[in-house]
């Protein structure tokens, strides 16, 4: 990027964010483990002890932090978050930015050795991806009972990490959820792959830009217009903060 310090710099600030990381989320997915008899209110604390060291230590490190516009949308109520994916900080960040919550993810990361262990011990649904309606249908099941008992979910519609200037496919899944449940989607939009790219060892200094848009209601609405609405509101977020021309 055009404003960043010499590469060597960049390694090096990149290099000592990665030591710790890992380590980190081994610790606190150990950590973790003893909380299991306890309430998932009681490990979702732990965990956001977790998440504010990291935040600090990307911020110390890397010289990234993050800007977030639409937080007055933020309601008391649980919603179903759809946000852009386009890095692994997202999936660090919406856990400061948003109450309780729990996420969708791929049945496979549960085998993960502490990562996974973390997941299911924070109530993750977990779907098998690749069995089409009958995904879409434990979705609606397990994320039927989350929303009831008041936890956020946390979807990324596009179902894996697109490129920073990229849009993928947005899958309906997480619209069937809304429209089933009656629960509200709430957008998100931000540019952390332009800072954070998928695969990439190297963290580029500046500010993450994230947008939080209206409660989109599912109330009279199919699940593909629930997901046009979404899906739309996200890319035209993205049209105005992303930097990558």
């Amino acid at each position: 990027m055009a404003d960043d310090p010499p590469y060597i710099i960049l390694w090096l600030r990149s290099l000592a964010f990665w030591v710790v990381f890992p380590a980190s989320i081994v610790l606190f997915a150990t950590l973790l483990l003893f909380t299991a008899p306890f309430t998932l209110q009681t490990r979702w604390s732990l965990l956001q002890f977790w998440v504010h060291f990291i935040l600090w230590w990307l911020k110390v490190t890397c010289r990234l932090t993050h800007q977030v516009q639409g937080e007055e949308h933020i309601g008391n109520e649980a919603g179903i978050v759809f946000a852009k994916h386009q890095s692994t900080w997202e999936t660090i960040a919406l856990q400061e930015i948003f109450p309780l919550q729990v996420w969708v993810a791929k049945r496979e990361l549960m085998w993960v050795p502490f990562f996974g262990w973390g997941l299911a011990l924070m109530k993750c649904i977990h779907i098998k991806r690749g069995t089409g309606h009958a995904a879409v249908r434990e979705l609606v099941t397990q994320g039927r009972a989350r929303l009831e008992n008041g936890n956020w979910i946390v979807i990324f519609p596009e179902g894996t990490r697109i490129p920073a200037g990229q849009k993928g496919r947005y899958r309906v899944g997480g619209a069937v959820l809304a429209e089933q449940t009656g629960y509200p989607i709430v957008p998100v939009a931000h540019n952390a792959g332009e800072y954070w790219p998928r695969r990439s060892f190297i963290k580029h200094p500046g500010v993450i830009q994230v947008r939080i848009g209206e409660p989109i209601s599912p109330q009279g609405k199919s699940a593909q217009q629930i997901l046009d609405e979404a899906a739309g509101w996200i890319e035209d977020r993205m049209a105005e903060i992303t930097t990558l021309k």
